[in-house]
């Protein structure tokens, strides 16, 4: 590894895809494409929400939320992959990770507890129908979202803070991205303190939310199986199968990342997790509520439609 100044850490050398020069163009391409399709279609979901009054349900306040913070993640991400792969120079300076870890554990954190909140929803919907409107009122939501955010952003600023000083002894080289696993990894001297903590506090930001989903939904199966109608039953899963999709694909690489020791992190994984975070999922959010919720569906045509009758 490249050694520098221990007392003047200035840049992190990221090393991306240096192994196989000839992706770099190809990937450009394909992350250039699907930047512009994530920020597009979430920017779609959050204006079709705000315009449809039909949609101005606390499932759809959640799902807009959402999406704010698939824009941000794919933001704090995508751009600098951008700028590496199109430079022969792939640096970021040390001020630039710092901001780029900050951001992506408060995005991330946040989108994790936010999740939990969504399967809360779902289960006061299916399973306390009559007290919905009383429970999930406005207030309630926004009281809801506050704390998710200001919750995320504390163990954020917390983490990160606490990882930002760990001595990386002159070394500058980053296989990809600035995040906590990465950089613990990359520090030297005693650090199986920092890395327990890590897991402990992986685990409550994990786990317990995660727990909450499977009980929500173990709840709501028991709930829809007493439903007499073959009908109901199918609209009622239907109202949960999208969300469910969501947080499969947000905490699969989640779990992988930080539920093990950061030393036994592989090369690859980190790199995995910036394109699954911060390209596929981001991407494929908007598509899978949208495919499922047809008011969402409605509205849109309707608009489209507008949109090129008046042409």
């Amino acid at each position: 590894m490249t050694l520098i100044n221990e007392s003047h850490l200035e840049e992190f050398i990221l090393l991306g895809s240096a192994d196989h020069p000839w992706l770099e163009l190809p990937l450009f391409v394909i992350l250039l494409i699907t930047y512009a399709m994530a920020m597009m279609r979430n920017i779609v979901i959050i204006l079709v929400s705000k315009l449809d009054p039909r949609l101005h349900r606390p499932m759809n306040f959640f799902i807009t939320n959402l999406s704010f913070l698939d824009m941000c993640y794919t933001t704090n991400i995508v751009p600098q992959m951008l700028v590496n792969l199109g430079s022969s120079k792939k640096i970021i300076s040390y001020m630039g990770c710092a901001v780029q870890l900050y951001f992506f554990h408060v995005i991330g954190s946040t989108e994790c507890l936010l999740l939990a909140i969504m399967s809360l929803d779902r289960y006061v919907a299916i399973c306390r129908p009559l007290h919905y409107a009383l429970i999930m009122k406005q207030q309630i939501c926004i009281l809801l979202v506050s704390i998710v955010w200001l919750s995320g952003m504390t163990y954020a600023v917390l983490e990160a803070t606490v990882t930002l000083q760990l001595p990386l002894c002159g070394l500058n080289k980053l296989d990809h991205l600035c995040e906590i696993p990465v950089l613990v990894k990359t520090a030297c001297g005693e650090k199986k303190a920092h890395e327990l903590m890590l897991f402990v506090v992986g685990i409550f930001m994990l786990t317990v939310p995660f727990c909450l989903i499977p009980a929500s939904y173990a709840c709501i199966g028991h709930a829809v199986l007493k439903i007499k109608s073959s009908e109901g039953r199918k609209k009622a899963f239907g109202t949960c199968s999208s969300h469910l999709i969501v947080v499969l694909l947000f905490y699969g690489p989640g779990t992988s990342m930080y539920l093990q020791p950061p030393s036994s992190i592989t090369r690859d994984q980190p790199k995995f997790m910036a394109l699954l975070c911060g390209v596929v999922t981001p991407t494929l959010n908007p598509f899978i509520y949208i495919l499922r919720d047809k008011d969402m569906k409605g509205t849109l045509g309707y608009l489209v439609r507008r949109i090129f009758s008046s042409k």
